[in-house]
């Protein structure tokens, strides 16, 4: 079985279209002022994308809790509702910090990760 299944998800909220974001529990790692994490998107119906459907996202967030910013480090996009077909991925070189826009997967991992 896939570490990706072994997860627990914790429940976020949701942003725009209703999709639902979730924290995979496990993979919160805090280093000095930095703490990242994998959060994941369901989508509710599939996104149309070149080359087939997309099902869900699952994003590697960085959040600097202090300066209220967040960054994508990693996204890949899912072919298959089960979140084991990769059909795109891009892994950002240089990720830029900045104020997530709000109801966005990032400033929902920003306000969870950074609770006081």
């Amino acid at each position: 079985m896939p570490l990706l299944f072994l997860a627990q998800l914790l429940s976020l909220g949701t942003i725009a279209g209703g999709h639902p974001v979730s924290l995979e529990s496990r993979s919160v790692k805090r280093a000095g002022a930095e703490v990242t994490a994998v959060v994941r998107t369901t989508f509710t119906k599939p996104a149309k994308a070149p080359g087939g459907d997309w099902y869900g996202a699952r994003t590697v967030v960085a959040v600097r809790c202090a300066d209220g910013t967040a960054a994508v480090l990693e996204n890949r996009y899912y072919g298959d509702a089960a979140f084991k077909r990769v059909v795109n991925e891009r892994i950002i070189k240089q990720p830029g910090y900045a104020a997530p826009v709000p109801g966005s997967t990032q400033a929902l991992a920003l306000a969870h990760l950074c609770k006081k």
